[in-house]
């Protein structure tokens, strides 16, 4: 004769949802302590500190316009679901930019990292130079270990008079 109380039926439910649980992240690769950025847009300042271009949740402000032969330096701040820049403390995981998608006929966009003058504040930066006149863009991602924690939604216009 077959026990079919509750009280014995949860017991065995239980049992399940305890293996399971224990055992769920056994062959789990992925470093669960591991640390992302979780951006939603970005700014990118000239060397003055001046907005230059900005995106957040999709919508965009500001154009990037260059003359031929002349190179702009602009640095990179993610930014949280707040709009806040998101900083990075020393010692944590190094990201890094990848640019892509440009007609570097026109424009070459080169990521580029750096060290500000403290040494306590990474900050990532990227370079555009202008080739000939017209206009192109790029997507600018945020890559972490192999993989983009940020894309840009849209393609950053790039215009060269």
């Amino acid at each position: 004769i077959r026990d079919r109380s509750p009280s014995r039926g949860l017991g065995d439910v239980y049992k399940r949802q305890m293996i399971f649980f224990t055992t769920g992240c056994e062959y789990d690769d992925h470093d669960h302590d591991e640390e992302h950025t979780d951006a939603d847009g970005f700014v990118l300042e000239d060397q003055n500190g001046t907005e230059v271009y900005k995106e957040f949740e999709g919508a965009i402000e500001g154009t990037i316009t260059l003359s031929v032969g002349e190179t702009l330096e602009l640095s990179v701040h993610f930014l949280d679901h707040e709009e806040n820049e998101i900083e990075h403390e020393e010692g944590e995981e190094e990201d890094e930019l990848s640019v892509s998608e440009n007609d570097s006929n026109i424009a070459i966009v080169e990521a580029e990292e750096h060290e500000e003058g403290e040494g306590d504040h990474h900050e990532m930066a990227i370079h555009i130079i202008g080739v000939s006149a017209g206009s192109t863009s790029f997507k600018l991602q945020l890559m972490h270990e192999g993989h983009a924690d940020y894309t840009s939604t849209n393609n950053v216009p790039v215009t060269v008079n």
